[in-house]
């Protein structure tokens, strides 16, 4: 890796005019994308490997000659552009499912979505020292593997295959989602369901390369977790929960006991993963309030090239320029100065912690692992405690929850994403306070897109956003939970209690696994299993099995480069079945409308069983990874 003392790196373009428009372009698009990703999947993926590797190839194609600090630069912005994304589609989507909006209000989620968003790069930039400069125990395994890549790349290593991987996974999820989702000769599910006395038995999986995509970047470990969830909230605790008899179609019974009673097992679970998460970051928070207490008695840093962030001054307009939009987002939301005031406070305070916090689990277990939900849950729920003692209840409640909710959600997705950017650049030797830069610029553009991709989804997917196709699982939560503290509500705390002792227990086979083996059990990915769909848990174990096996045959230390090839090929494949997914909407929006070849359920049925062996065969080939030469390999 490069120091950053380097003057060969000191010295070579960085922000430049073709940087800051294609970052600005691929934070668009890496924002759109994950947009459909989160709401579909219920999580999002990391976009600075497949951003750097689009702007490396993009630099080669169109102008022959770029630096390894340019392309740092661009998925520096375009991975913004991603993180907040995540931030919206978990929280604002809320609104509607309360019935206090009926259509995406632009101009509230674009204020939350800029201010939640600068407010994470900001809270960052005092925290930078602590989490990235001057600590050697956080491994950072997205920043590094992203580094790893940018480096390969500037030595000019299989740029024709990594351009031929991203173009056939865009291709595959492109034509996958025209099949299914405009011309409707595939299934979205493949599921069946039966009944025996009064249990109800039910499997199922989801048609989409998309998931199997996400599986095998999350790899097995993450992805048998979500499995396992499933299984628990699908396979034992609907049967368990009988009923039968009350529904004349077993998989539609099945589907009612999952959103009525399962997920809130799910629920209680996240809770404690959320919990267990600020536990297990206590030591790094407040090593982060000490290096800010520190930063604002003066003490001075320094100011060289490699280690210089934005100035001070700017940080105070910036943050004082927040906490106005803050207001101004809250009194939209309540129209009450008192709540306004009190939620301005709430979502700051909160705002901070959750930066340490979302911050040393990116550097601990990557961005795309980070328990963002874990960390929005504890938000909502010391949030509407909060309003409930206050006695603000009531619509009023609801809404002023979901705007703390917003912001904290926004902050924590992305000063993660920043962190695990700072360390990616410290690597290659870029200048913090031009990666800084670049990350307010993509949060900016970004967020005025996010309330018109909402909108066409909403607008022109079957069921809406909450409907089969686009569960949002994340902010089905956050309005159960709104409506329960508002008192709008009745939640089934039993149910939420027993999933809060089934995430102790998973907390302690964790924890006898840490001390015993190099497996884990983790409780966030088995709590998020529990809560979502299982045909999402079906293809997502499918991709982590396909990414077990193309490593089975080499060390543990090799395996990010054994994955190489997959990665870019299921980034691919995210991007293309997404960004069709987007288009389809905006077709729909124009009236262009999914075609109806009128064909039979069984047909479909056949139709769609070929297709999802032929997503499997496409995976298959295209992430084995290509055998290398003892010469050729690097001990980069």
């Amino acid at each position: 890796m490069s120091d950053l003392s380097e003057p060969s790196t000191a010295q070579l373009p960085e922000l430049t005019p073709r940087v800051i428009v294609l970052g600005l372009i691929l934070s668009v698009v890496m924002g759109a994308a994950n947009v459909y990703v989160g709401l579909k999947a219920g999580m999002t993926v990391s976009a600075s490997i497949p951003a750097a590797v689009m702007a490396m190839l993009l630099f080669r194609l169109l102008f022959k000659k770029s630096s390894i600090l340019e392309a740092n630069q661009v998925q520096t912005c375009a991975s913004a552009g991603e993180s907040l994304a995540a931030g919206i589609i978990f929280t604002m989507p809320a609104m509607i499912l309360i019935g206090h909006w009926q259509s995406f209000d632009f101009w509230t989620v674009t204020l939350v979505a800029l201010t939640g968003g600068l407010l994470g790069i900001l809270f960052m930039i005092p925290m930078r020292r602590v989490f990235v400069a001057d600590n050697d125990d956080l491994p950072f395994p997205e920043g590094v593997a992203c580094a790893a890549v940018l480096e390969a790349g500037e030595e000019g290593d299989h740029q024709h295959d990594a351009a031929t991987s991203l173009l056939i996974g865009g291709a595959l999820g492109a034509v996958f989602k025209i099949t299914a989702g405009f011309m409707g000769l595939v299934n979205d599910t493949l599921q069946v369901a039966r009944t025996t006395g009064e249990r109800i038995f039910y499997f199922g999986g989801d048609l989409s390369p998309m998931l199997v995509a996400v599986g095998f970047i999350v790899r097995l470990n993450v992805a048998v977790l979500i499995f396992i969830g499933g299984s628990i909230g699908w396979l034992i605790g609907i049967p368990l929960m009988g009923g039968a008899s009350q529904y004349d179609d077993p998989i539609s019974g099945a589907w009612t006991i999952w959103s009525t009673e399962i997920r809130y097992v799910g629920v209680g679970a996240m809770v404690i993963g959320g919990i267990g998460s600020l536990i297990a970051v206590r030591r790094g928070l407040l090593s982060a309030v000490t290096e800010l207490w520190h930063g604002l008695r003066g003490r001075r840093v320094t100011q060289d090239h490699g280690q210089r962030d934005i100035p001070s001054g700017l940080i105070l307009v910036l943050g004082l320029g927040c906490t106005a939009m803050l207001g101004i987002v809250n009194f939209r939301f309540t129209d009450d100065i008192g709540v306004s005031v009190l939620s301005t406070i709430v979502m700051l305070a909160m705002g901070f912690f959750f930066t340490a916090v979302a911050s040393y689990i990116v550097g601990l277990v990557g961005n795309s692992n980070s328990p963002v939900s874990g960390m929005t849950i504890t938000a909502v729920l010391a949030a509407g405690g909060l309003l409930w003692l206050f006695n603000y209840s009531g619509t009023q409640g609801m809404v002023a929850t979901l705007g703390i909710a917003a912001i904290v959600c926004c902050v924590a997705c992305t000063s993660g994403d920043v962190c695990n950017d700072l360390k990616t650049g410290s690597l290659v030797g870029a200048a913090p306070f031009r990666q800084q830069t670049m990350q307010i610029a993509g949060v900016f553009v970004a967020a005025f897109v996010m309330a018109p991709v909402l909108t066409l989804l909403h607008n022109n997917t079957p069921g809406g956003i909450g409907g089969a196709q686009l569960s949002a699982p994340q902010a089905s939560l956050f309005a159960s939970l709104a409506k329960g503290f508002a008192g709008e509500g009745e939640l089934p705390w039993s149910l939420i209690g027993l999933g809060a002792g089934i995430g102790v227990l998973i907390l302690g086979i964790d924890e006898l696994l840490k001390r015993n083996t190099k497996h884990r059990a983790h409780l966030m990915p088995i709590a998020v299993g529990m809560y979502l769909p299982f045909g999402l848990a079906t293809p997502i174990l499918i991709g982590g099995l396909i990414a077990w096996f193309c490593t089975q045959a080499t060390r543990r230390e090799e395996h990010d480069r054994v994955l190489h090839r997959g990665i870019l090929f299921s980034s691919g494949v995210i991007a293309g079945e997404a960004l069709t997914a987007v288009g389809l909407a905006g077709l729909a929006a124009l009236g262009i409308t999914a075609l109806d070849l009128g064909l039979s359920p069984l047909a479909k049925n056949l139709i769609s069983i070929v297709v999802a062996a032929g997503i499997i065969a496409a995976f298959a080939v295209m992430t084995k990874p290509k055998p290398t030469s003892a010469s050729g390999a690097s001990d980069g």
